[in-house]
């Protein structure tokens, strides 16, 4: 990416249809994006912030909206592009948004008008497959959420298998991976220039598929050559060990190219892009985003309320939970904007209609990691051998966060900075007192997101989350903080079920932490193995993909238990949680006790 003047003249939004296209000089778009999401222009949408970009490059840029893939006309409607085809699921896997933990479909969709359901299951496959019946000779390019965690071999939690990479898959030419802007400017100027797709493969954060036979001609020894679909498919310790192997390598600076043979080609993963800079960042933020749907919609998209007037202050996470897959996504070095940036998008916000005073959210994966840097990160990346978030040498210092905060309380028409994103409580050093105190008082509306996600001891170090005496600190802090207050704030803990590693006898006791803390417990998440993260690896081959070390996975009927337990409150959950207590040898807990976590049943007279 280039820095250049900003431009003021751009459109309020990419045009859905040709009458549009045509009001803006445009007779043939150079890129049409497909995405399973309703078009809203904002930058938490991908499909606006990518659609934006390629504007700004120079490109004409056309989207086509939760096409309906059984006919031909949603697809033809923008006519062949010049240069390629960008297809996305959306902003969440397609599978994950149609279905709950428990694999049943939901009944509505946040990202569609009306919260209808608009999208087809494996809908990256599924576009893909219509677009390239229909344009055979145009280049195809996939990417987003569901590309991104799913372009090696693995395993598919709604179809209880271990499924090829969805480049293997789909009939495209070129994957995406992380966070593309990066990848799609350099593949638009290099087609643009006339040079063939079938020669792009060197660009960082793509994935390519390569010919068996040429695979086999070449030397290897610039590549991690991962066990073979068929390998890992058929023994969960090969699984494991080439989950661990590409996980090494999703660093921007010391990961090198990964390859993985499948039964009739072989993928083949650049190393990740390089984060943007501060100045490139700012950039891609300060776009002119209408922040609002497409005119062309009756119906309003549920996603959008709670993000329009929220902002992003930076990318990436090093907290490194296991059942998150942003390693592989946005990855581990943190890439924070400007606060002069941050300010301005403010500013222009405040003076949007529907404007309350409100700023919604500002953050990112954490909301206080912003400003957080290492002088490593630059030049060697992240460590191998090590956490970011265990690490002595990370300064953890919130000051930059707090001077943004406060500036942008400073400006007119604003009356409410909330964080929505939550907070690390494990970054706070202890000795900083002033910190949550100045969060707890300017930029907590009532609950304050936090996510310990269990209090065993054995199940936190399997998530890979700090030990129950830290949040036990910091819970102590926060309410020594509402001593006096004639309105007091509430945490709202995140906790997980049926993780790998968890017993009914842990959820027990995290049953009993919530009895005896009287936390309110609403944001409860049944594990869902999702693709591309260690916890997943772990619910499906029973191991510890980097120790080998076998590990217990609750399934069925005792995950069931226990989500039960966390919400023993509910009457509804009596049954499952009496079998559960049985299961354990924890009779106590049932009856009229103080302790008793469910009432004895009545007997009938």
């Amino acid at each position: 990416m280039t820095s250049r003047v900003l431009k003021t003249d751009q459109p309020a939004f990419l045009p859905m249809s040709m009458a549009e296209a045509r009001a803006l000089g445009i007779d043939r778009f150079d890129i049409i994006l497909i995405t399973g999401d309703a078009y809203v222009d904002h930058p938490s949408f991908g499909t606006a912030l990518l659609g934006r970009v390629l504007q700004d490059a120079g490109f004409s840029v056309g989207v086509i909206a939760q096409p309906d893939w059984r006919s031909d006309a949603d697809l033809q409607r923008l006519g062949t592009p010049r240069l390629f085809f960008s297809v996305s699921a959306g902003n969440v896997d397609s599978l994950v948004n149609a279905f709950t933990p428990n694999l049943k479909r939901r009944s509505s969709d946040v990202y569609s008008p009306g919260g209808r359901l608009l999208r087809p299951d494996r809908a990256t496959l599924v576009y893909t497959d219509r677009v390239h019946a229909l344009f055979p000779d145009t280049p195809v390019i996939i990417g987003g959420i569901e590309a991104s965690l799913r372009r090696f071999a693995h395993y598919d939690y709604w179809s209880d298998s271990v499924r090829q990479s969805i480049l293997a898959d789909a009939p495209a030419d070129l994957l995406v991976f992380g966070m593309g802007e990066r990848q799609v400017v350099a593949i638009a100027r290099r087609l643009a220039a006339g040079e063939a797709i079938a020669s792009i493969t060197d660009i960082p954060g793509t994935a390519h598929k390569l010919d068996l036979k040429i695979w086999r001609s070449m030397d290897h020894a610039d590549y991690v050559v991962l066990p073979g679909y068929q390998e890992v498919k058929q023994d969960r310790h090969i699984y494991a060990r080439a989950f661990a192997e590409h996980y090494r390598e999703q660093d921007p600076i010391r990961g090198r190219s990964v390859a993985q043979p499948h039964p009739k080609t072989v993928i083949v993963q650049n190393p990740p892009a390089m984060p943007l800079t501060t100045d490139e960042l700012d950039r891609v933020y300060e776009l002119p985003y209408a922040r609002a749907a497409h005119p062309s919609y009756t119906e309003p998209i549920p996603a959008l309320e709670p993000v329009r007037f929220s902002v992003v202050s930076h990318r990436g996470c090093f907290g490194s939970c296991s059942f998150c897959a942003l390693t592989h996504h946005q990855g581990r070095i943190i890439q924070s904007r400007s606060a002069d940036s941050i300010v301005r998008e403010v500013e222009r916000m405040a003076a949007m209609p529907g404007f309350t005073g409100v700023v919604q959210d500002v953050g990112g994966p954490t909301a206080n990691m912003y400003g957080i840097h290492c002088d490593q990160w630059e030049s060697a990346g992240t460590c191998p051998d090590r956490r970011c978030i265990d690490c002595p040498a990370l300064d953890r210092s919130h000051d930059e966060q707090v001077r943004l905060l406060r500036r942008l309380r400073e400006i007119p028409g604003v009356k409410h900075v909330f964080i929505a994103s939550g907070i690390r409580y494990d970054l706070i050093p202890p000795e900083d007192r002033d910190y949550l105190a100045s969060i707890c008082e300017h930029h907590v509306s009532g609950h304050l997101k936090v996510a310990p996600e269990h209090i065993s001891e054995r199940v936190c170090a399997c998530m890979g989350k700090p030990s129950r005496e830290v949040f036990d600190t910091f819970r102590e802090r926060f309410e020594a903080l509402q001593e006096g207050k004639t309105k007091r704030q509430y945490l709202v803990p995140y906790f997980i079920s049926g993780h790998p590693g968890c017993r009914i006898t842990d959820m027990i006791e995290l049953a009993e932490y919530i009895r005896d803390t009287g936390l309110y417990t609403e944001q409860v998440q049944d594990f869902t193995p999702t693709p591309m993260s260690i916890s997943t690896t772990i619910y499906h081959t029973g191991l510890d993909p980097f120790t080998l070390e076998e590990v217990y996975v609750p399934r069925d009927r005792e995950k069931r238990i226990q989500r039960a337990l966390i919400h023993y409150r509910d009457p509804k959950n009596y049954g499952l949680i009496r079998e559960g207590l049985r299961a354990a040898g924890r009779e106590d807990l049932i009856g009229s006790a103080w302790k008793c976590l469910i009432p004895a049943r009545r007997r009938r007279r």
